[in-house]
């Protein structure tokens, strides 16, 4: 059997040395006229923006927040979200980033958990914040951010007296301040030096987005601005002044704040932020803004596939179109990749593979070639090896094992939770530490690695170990299918059975016919025991925050129809 002869020794390049904000007021002094975000057709350029930074910086300081104390931001994509994370950053505060449509039970748990002192969020999530706050255990003063402050003075007006005028009555007296009013209070405040420390966190961002408990990520200014040259090289044209991206993956996720808006500006880019996704506003955004760049989750080009909007269209603007943060079924990037040829883009839906443990990707599909099932090479730097599951034994050519890493994005380590470190980050023998990722996966002799699942999902049937994601894959070729889910079930003879929830094609009944119609598909294209012996039909599946599938919630459903 072949072992992986590929070089696996680390190679050192050279990263700014630096902090997040520094990096991007190296971009302003470059490109200080250049446009940095474009918010709802409202354009910040790169040294207003700094200044913005500079003066919540102030405000912040003037309130009492010094080097290492946590600020949550509980906010989408908008201009405060992004200048209070870098005003944080300018002072050695540490960003604690958090989903705005989070329970008020979670938000007080992310807020306890990082011990903040001050959390922004919008007025529209006013009353939720505020009565999280009030259950936290320390004292948490709450900023309140207001679309309409960023909006251009027409659409300002107009939001105000439709959908922000509901929310004027916030913060209540006693209660909060108005982010228009503190960063007011930054002005001439002097503010300390800047301090890099590589191995200081910078960001808190959150795991466990599909299963089991958040873990806070602890994440530093180098592993960010790494990843910003890296994605920066391998873009598919110069990522620089006068690229757009439109920047719809959330700030408080490693895909959204890294490459969606760290790696663009800190390159001298402008981002496009949108703050809400439906399928009708992302696709008028994309005709209307014209970006280079758009990435998104698979089911962002789910909804983009199912739009009227772009009939006839000319998307020959794109340069580069991502796919993370879940696989990409090759059914859906061919129909994709289709759909981009059809309208003049000379593109192809790049899969790209990571963890937040390493900010967001760390390994992506060349731009001038594809291998069907592989989600690429790893980026500069960036190492993998496949081994046995928790051991640092290399296994052969082809054959799936825990996929670890190692590189310069790689995590502190998660807070407060150094059982799980030592677990997850382990040196070996020549002191390199490396992230054992819990995904299985394999490497061909190029070194395109293929991701295959997570290790906890893996199914075991009849002694055979079975993988949900490729059993997917086959559902999701089928043509009265939209997509599915496959779940492992209790079975007294064989541990496990397979159990498939599919969502159908518009128009398709749900009827035992057509159960029969894809079980006898399945037998043509799934061995005996990877076969779903369960169908179960849904007009939705669950999906977690940031879109994926929500695997775990079928799971306890199941578990919990066992225990009835």
């Amino acid at each position: 059997m072949k072992k992986q002869q590929l070089d696996m020794t680390p190679v050192s390049h050279p990263y700014p040395e630096t902090t997040m904000f520094g990096a991007l007021k190296q971009a302003a002094e470059r490109f200080p006229t250049a446009p940095a975000f474009d918010f709802m057709g409202k354009i910040t350029s790169f040294s207003t923006m700094i200044q913005k930074m500079e003066m919540a910086a102030g405000a912040f300081y003037q309130a009492g927040i010094r080097k290492n104390d946590v600020v949550t931001i509980c906010m989408p994509n908008t201009p405060q979200a992004v200048i209070c994370l870098y005003a944080l950053n300018r002072i050695g505060a540490i960003a604690n980033m958090v989903h705005p449509l989070s329970s008020q039970k979670n938000i007080t748990f992310y807020l306890d958990y990082s011990e903040s002192k001050m959390i922004l969020t919008l007025d529209q999530f006013y009353p939720k914040v505020r009565d999280a706050a009030k259950e936290a255990k320390r004292d948490v003063k709450l900023i309140i951010a207001r679309i309409q402050e960023e909006l251009k003075p027409v659409l300002a007006l107009g939001y105000k007296l439709t959908q922000g005028k509901a929310n004027l009555k916030y913060p209540e007296k006693g209660q909060g301040v108005v982010w228009s009013d503190f960063i007011k209070s930054g002005r001439g405040v002097k503010l300390p030096p800047i301090e890099y420390d590589k191995n200081k966190t910078a960001v808190i961002l959150y795991s466990g987005g599909t299963s089991g408990t958040p873990k806070g990520i602890c994440l530093s200014d180098f592993n960010f601005n790494a990843l910003g040259m890296q994605v920066a090289e391998i873009a598919g044209c110069n990522l620089t002044v006068g690229c757009k991206f439109l920047s719809v993956m959330p700030i408080f996720h490693g895909f959204g704040l890294g490459i969606g808006i760290h790696t663009v500006l800190e390159n001298g880019a402008q981002c496009i932020l949108i703050p809400q996704f439906t399928k009708e506003s992302y696709a008028k955004a994309v005709l209307k803004k014209k970006p280079n760049f758009i990435a998104g989750v698979p089911t962002l080009y789910e909804a983009l596939l199912k739009v009227d909007v772009f009939e006839g269209a000319d998307l020959s603007f794109l340069v580069g179109v991502f796919s993370g943060g879940d696989s990409l079924s090759p059914e859906l990037k061919k129909r994709a990749d289709k759909f981009f040829k059809e309208h003049n883009a000379s593109v192809q839906i790049r899969e790209g593979y990571g963890l937040t443990e390493c900010v967001t990707a760390s390994c992506v599909t060349p731009v001038d070639r594809a291998k069907e099932g592989s989600i690429g090479l790893p980026l500069r730097d960036m190492i993998y090896k496949i081994v046995e599951p928790g051991t640092f034994n290399e296994l052969p050519i082809g054959e799936a094992g825990e996929i670890i890493l190692t590189g310069p994005t790689l995590m502190l380590g998660y807070m407060k939770a150094e059982e799980e470190n030592e677990k997850t980050m382990r040196k070996d023998e020549n002191g390199t530490t490396w992230l054992f990722t819990g995904d299985m996966g394999c490497m061909d002799e190029e070194g395109f690695i293929y991701f295959r699942q997570r290790i906890k999902r893996m199914i075991v049937s009849s002694g055979y170990n079975v993988y949900p994601s490729q059993i997917e894959k086959v559902l999701d070729k089928h043509p009265d299918i939209d997509y599915s889910c496959a779940i492992g079930v209790k079975d007294p003879y064989k541990m496990q059975k397979v159990r498939a929830y599919i969502v159908l094609n518009e128009g398709v009944p749900e009827t035992e016919e057509e159960k029969q119609k894809i079980l006898a598909y399945c037998k043509e294209y799934l061995d005996v025991y990877a076969r779903p012996k369960q169908i179960v039909f849904r007009k939705e599946l669950p999906r977690t925050l940031v879109g994926k599938v929500a695997y775990h919630v079928l799971e306890e459903e199941a578990a919990a129809e066992e225990n009835a």
